[in-house]
């Protein structure tokens, strides 16, 4: 089983840059979907961004379209969330979450379509 530890949050000022890092421990990482997803305080948890299990296929949430993008690295088992022009509006934990599945296109959007959870980690976007 996949393992999930995130890495690359901190403290950035509006219109910064950031890029959070998830590294998968376990065997066959190119099997899983990834996928981001972030929850503010107060809020419900919303997905970022996703990626497919071959590295062709990207979904975005609208808010951050055009402000970030999701990679992935399978033989590094690693994906990436690079976010530029980052708004106070961003802040949140971020989680990275992957999906076991044979189809090779999908990263679905939503937080029940995932089994397996990091602990997350902070971003925090000061005006």
């Amino acid at each position: 089983q996949v393992q999930l530890v995130e890495s690359g949050g901190g403290l950035v000022q509006a219109g910064g840059s950031l890029t959070l890092s998830c590294a998968a421990s376990g065997r066959a990482f190119s099997n899983y979907a990834m996928a981001w997803f972030r929850q503010a305080p107060g809020k419900e948890r919303e997905f970022v961004a996703g990626i497919s299990r071959n590295p062709g296929f990207t979904y975005y949430a609208d808010s951050v379209k055009g402000r970030f993008t999701v990679s992935r690295d399978n033989a590094k088992s690693t994906v990436y969330l690079q976010m530029n022009g980052l708004d106070p509006e961003d802040t949140a934990v971020y989680y990275c979450a992957a999906r076991f599945t044979i189809d090779s296109a999908r990263a679905p959007n939503g937080a029940s379509g995932y089994g397996l959870w990091g602990q997350g980690t902070q971003v925090t976007v000061s005006s």
